[in-house]
């Protein structure tokens, strides 16, 4: 049995107002290609399929030609619901889909037998059973108390999430008996794992009640597939526990790590092999950083005529405002077959602050550092927000001063 493990597709996201139909049209063929030359039985898609919960017409045509390409392979689909999904969207057309080898699990239902998958290989004969988990919400695992503390929030969330997976996989084993066949058991899940690393574009799940899912909460499934975090990672050095990553760069800062999929392979009712298949990078991006001067060399590289643009991202280090920071960029750029999707000044003294903060106490720090570090968190990037930044400074000095003679006994009047 071969499985494909994929997440975090996001058809339909708008990237600094760029659309991503391209990749995402050059990741699915690339993927159906994937599955036919590995001879895969099945795809499980962990969540987030769609960027928004009302994605734009050019992104279900994606997702329903994709949907009637696995079906001519012959491959089983599995399309899970993630945060950003919308339940009703995903259901509008399950049922229809249920008819081309597609199953779709959009939230928790009230019957955990419908999560209970059974996966056909190509020959159509059991191949492996799925404990079938998409994003869950509070609401959908437990009913909240008043009075509760955030703290027992939290715990009664992951408990609950728990007992969901414990509850499918006793309902596995079950099945596995009923069926007399040595079926590997595979779950799925969309959440944050504690001690994974995440990117700029990941929002937070579960905001002020799970602050993540730890590893042995799990049940002893023989594999594990995750979305939600967009790196490609193993979840606490427990190798059959996986989070597949985004096929494409979601935010720049995902470019220093690789895109895959997961190619998961069983025998003998056991896990085999877990093989990342590299994703191709269809879009050319980079992130440049440096001062103007550095900048002026790393632009040099770029060729002034190019089958695509790169897109940019780039952070200046300055230490002095400059007001015209954006134009001398543009000029710089001019000729060359870039694009500058984000510009941002390098903020080397903010994170030294922060860190300080970090070991320092509010006792062992005067007012004005206080207003410092409260400062060093905005960002003045423009003529009118640095004009804003000055008039700030001005009025927390006269504060400070009329508080000074205030305590002298002073009559500022």
């Amino acid at each position: 049995m071969k499985i494909i493990h994929t997440s975090d597709w996001h058809l339909g996201q708008s990237f600094f107002t760029k659309s991503r139909k391209a990749e995402h049209q050059a990741f699915l063929h690339w993927l159906l290609a994937q599955a036919e030359q590995q001879q895969v039985d099945a795809i499980l898609v962990a969540g987030d399929v769609f960027d928004t919960g009302t994605p734009p017409s050019y992104a279900r045509e994606l997702y329903n030609e994709f949907v009637v390409a696995c079906n001519r392979l012959g491959v089983c689909l599995v399309v899970l619901g993630g945060n950003h999904d919308s339940v009703s969207v995903l259901n509008e057309s399950r049922q229809l889909l249920a008819c081309l080898n597609t199953y779709v699990v959009a939230s928790v239902t009230d019957d955990p037998e419908q999560q209970l998958l059974t996966l056909p290989k190509r020959d159509g004969s059991p191949g492996a059973l799925l404990c079938a988990v998409p994003f869950v919400r509070p609401r959908d695992v437990l009913q909240s108390r008043a009075g509760e503390s955030g703290l027992a929030k939290r715990q009664a969330l992951g408990s609950a999430i728990q007992q969901h997976y414990q509850q499918l996989y006793q309902l596995a084993l079950s099945k596995r008996e009923a069926l007399e066949k040595p079926l590997p058991i595979v779950a799925t899940g969309h959440l944050s794992a504690l001690g994974v690393s995440q990117s700029e574009s990941v929002r937070d799940i579960y905001i002020g009640t799970l602050d993540g899912f730890a590893a042995d909460a799990f049940p002893p499934a023989d594999y594990i597939a995750l979305g939600h975090i967009h790196r490609p990672q193993i979840v606490g050095k427990k190798p059959h526990i996986r989070y597949s990553g985004s096929p494409i760069a979601l935010s720049f800062d995902e470019l220093g790590s690789s895109k895959q999929v997961l190619l998961v392979q069983f025998s003998d009712g056991k896990l085999e092999e877990v093989k990342p298949l590299e994703v191709p990078r269809f879009q050319a991006m980079a992130l440049l950083k440096g001062n103007l001067s550095e900048l002026e060399q790393q632009l040099s590289q770029y060729p002034e005529q190019a089958e695509q643009p790169t897109w940019l991202s780039i952070e200046v280090t300055l230490d002095d405002y400059l007001p015209d920071l954006q134009q001398r960029i543009q000029a710089l750029c001019d000729g060359k077959a870039v694009d500058v999707l984000q510009l941002r000044r390098a903020r080397s003294k903010q994170r030294q602050s922060l860190s300080q903060q970090q070991q320092e106490t509010l006792t062992e720090l005067t007012p004005q550092q206080v207003f410092e570090r409260r400062l060093a968190l905005e960002h003045f990037d423009d003529e009118n927000t640095y004009a804003r930044k000055t008039r700030l400074e001005q009025l927390f000095t006269q504060v400070l001063n009329d508080v000074a003679q205030g305590d002298s006994g002073e009559n500022p009047a």
